[in-house]
């Protein structure tokens, strides 16, 4: 019986050692998930400004300033250090803006008691979207001022910084400045002004994925 015993706790001893080993094991050798750096030559050079499809390294967002759907001045000061996204839209666009824009409040929705992530729309259309029209909206889709903001302002810094920072809008024209077309794209980018990733935001997988990567993003 004691040989029967010692041969049983030797048995049982070994088994728990293979569980503890191979968990262990796992969890060194499983791929340990990272977002890229998105820089413009990474990208569809459709979506970039030419001048700056060469970039390889240390992109980051320019310098910005905007008004928001209270009349009130919005710069990179208000999102330095945070976590956010952002996306192009105009608001009597009836293909996929309203998909879009619902898919924000869902992120808005999921992350509103967190101050280190926020979103950052800027309408392709501001001789449509005035403040009171931009107010309007916001009012209907439910945003939340501290956490959204809604951007119109001189196209020409709108086109600028959709080409040559986020790398998200088209031109419609050929050789015609600032016309743009803008896509479903959301841009995630991080406390570093960085690019992170780009998300479909009309698809309820993708808005998943970027979800994910924000909680990523702020562990």
């Amino acid at each position: 019986m004691k040989i029967s015993k010692s041969v049983k706790y030797y048995a049982i001893g070994v088994v728990l050692f293979s569980v503890a080993f191979l968990a262990i094991a796992y969890q060194l050798l499983k791929p340990q998930k990272t977002l890229p750096i998105y820089n413009p030559s990474d990208v569809n050079p459709e979506l970039v400004d030419s001048t700056v499809q060469h970039v390889s390294k240390y992109h980051t967002i320019a310098d910005f300033k905007f008004t928001n759907q209270n009349g009130e001045t919005v710069t990179q000061k208000k999102y330095e250090g945070k976590i956010y996204v952002a996306d192009f839209f105009f608001t009597t666009c009836p293909t996929i803006c309203p998909i879009m824009q619902d898919n924000m409040v869902v992120l808005q929705q999921e992350f509103k008691d967190n101050p280190n992530v926020m979103l950052l729309s800027h309408t392709v259309m501001p001789h449509i979207d005035s403040v009171p029209v931009l107010k309007k909206y916001a009012i209907e889709k439910g945003v939340i001022d501290s956490k959204w903001n809604l951007v119109t302002g001189d196209k020409k810094d709108i086109f600028y910084i959709a080409r040559k920072s986020y790398l998200a809008v088209k031109t419609e024209n050929e050789g015609e400045l600032y016309d743009m077309v803008h896509t479903e794209n959301f841009i995630l980018v991080d406390e570093q002004k960085r690019v992170r990733g780009f998300y479909d935001g009309t698809n309820k997988e993708e808005i998943k994925r970027l979800s994910e990567d924000i909680r990523f993003l702020l562990e």
